[in-house]
């Protein structure tokens, strides 16, 4: 939420820049949605783990048909909204000193590792009698 935010804040505020800024504006609320909703995906141990999305226009269908199959769909989300950020300071987009909008690619990166931590969690079962010992001393 921090990264999305402050790419937000440090958005162009020229009135002529305004349609161009809105357009990428709301192509990153879409992958941030995206993102939030493949990484819930990730963690999730439900049999149904379809999600609702906001809509995917400014997406290609090649690139919505290589999210489809890819196995590691956070990351790849992750890659464009990276490529969003830097392609918009480069236009100007976003206009921020790069040290301040470094912290965004920060924020970012430690979100992934987080998502990596917890997924690790998922995948490997608390054995057995560490869980009984667990079970035994919330008892206590």
């Amino acid at each position: 939420f921090n990264a999305f935010s402050s790419v937000l804040a440090f958005s162009n505020a020229s009135p002529e820049r305004a349609a161009e800024v809105e357009k990428f504006q709301h192509l990153l609320v879409r992958l941030m949605s995206m993102l939030y909703g493949s990484a819930l995906t990730d963690v999730s141990e439900l049999d149904d783990t379809s999600m609702e999305f906001l809509d995917f226009t400014g997406l290609s269908d090649t690139s919505l048909s290589f999210l489809k199959d890819a196995h590691f769909k956070s990351e790849v989300v992750l890659q464009w909204i990276q490529k969003l950020i830097a392609e918009g300071a480069a236009s100007d987009i976003i206009k921020i000193a790069p040290p301040i909008l470094s912290r965004v690619y920060n924020q970012l990166g430690n979100g992934i590792v987080l998502l990596n931590n917890a997924q690790k969690l998922n995948e490997f079962p608390v054995p057995f009698p560490v869980a009984q010992v667990l079970v035994f001393m919330l008892m206590l």
